[in-house]
């Protein structure tokens, strides 16, 4: 039985982590692939997750703000243009309340998250700021 509201060909919606360092995303990645029962894109280089943003149904993006090719604030401001039913995480090792105005900018910036973390506040926090009713499952351990 399918949902009530939801049409078959809406692909199932997932989410996107964009940061530089290779073995942080690919950990975060496996934390939410190990724990939430969703597909889990991710990307080293902002300027290539923004190419694909559109080919894939975002439900959330978590994305570093200290990246070479831009900043988190740039790449959201970008990508939500692009996904703009998404809803963003930004994280970083280093204190943003200097930039707070900046994110306050940001209507689809709904948290942040500060490094290093583990899979419970990296999972529960993608889980409360999913947009809709269509919020991914969490594993059983």
């Amino acid at each position: 039985m399918k949902p009530a509201g939801k049409r078959s060909h809406e692909p199932r919606r997932c989410i996107v982590i964009v940061d530089d360092e290779q073995s942080y995303v690919e950990l975060m990645a496996q934390m939410i692939a190990d724990n939430l029962d969703c597909a889990v894109y991710a990307f080293t280089r902002p300027l290539e997750a923004l190419g694909a943003l559109s080919k894939i149904p975002a439900g959330v993006v978590v994305t570093d703000y200290s990246m070479p090719q831009m900043d988190g604030v740039e790449f959201i401001r970008r990508a939500s243009k692009i996904a703009p039913n998404a809803a963003f995480i930004i994280i970083s090792g280093h204190d943003l309340n200097p930039i707070k105005d900046d994110l306050a900018r940001l209507k689809r910036l709904k948290m942040r998250l500060h490094k290093p973390f583990g899979w419970q506040p990296l999972t529960e926090a993608v889980l409360r700021v999913w947009p809709g009713d269509d919020v991914p499952s969490q594993r059983n351990e």
